[in-house]
């Protein structure tokens, strides 16, 4: 799609005000529509803007703080079933003893996740969720990348896959 402001073809491009922008003149536009209005009525030569395309990377400096937060082993996202945050650190909630009976209860029983979820309160996707979470072994996973958790597990690495196995095995995504 082209862009109303450069004229910019982008395969993905950003909408603000029902108007098809690239991300560079998305980025830069203002989010009053008043203002936007008159921003999109001066035009712009697209091959002029080629330069800051090559090097905008809107979210990347993000990204890389996210990236050393992880490394360091502080969560990135809210907190998961059975901890709570205190201090910037996540400490085991007063339901941590649930997040191991899942644990148990998915390996142990011939039990389906509809049943397991339902006896917990949870949802199948929640279910699966904390079923699949690196947290719950003391790591966290962000970017596709594990790191060393500063948190304490609520499983051992033991079950915690063996329950990645019957998942697999189940075909359970």
């Amino acid at each position: 799609m082209t862009c109303e402001k450069c004229g910019h073809v982008q395969e993905k491009p950003r909408e603000k005000f029902g108007t098809t922008l690239c991300t560079l003149c998305y980025h830069l536009s203002p989010s009053e529509e008043s203002q936007f209005k008159e921003y999109i009525q001066e035009k712009v030569d697209g091959s002029t803007l080629e330069t800051f395309r090559k090097h905008f990377h809107p979210g990347e400096k993000q990204k890389q703080g996210m990236v050393k937060k992880a490394i360091k082993g502080h969560p990135m996202s809210r907190m998961p079933f059975g901890y709570n945050l205190e201090n910037g650190n996540l400490v085991p909630a007063q339901n941590f003893k649930e997040v191991e009976e899942i644990f148990e209860e998915f390996i142990n029983e011939k039990i389906s996740l509809k049943k397991l979820s339902e006896r917990h309160h949870l949802s199948i996707n929640g279910l699966k969720k904390i079923l699949r979470n690196f947290t719950y072994i003391g790591k966290i996973k962000f970017n596709n990348q594990i790191y060393e958790g500063e948190h304490e597990p609520l499983v051992s690495t033991t079950l915690f896959n063996h329950v990645q196995n019957k998942l697999e095995n189940e075909g359970i995504k």
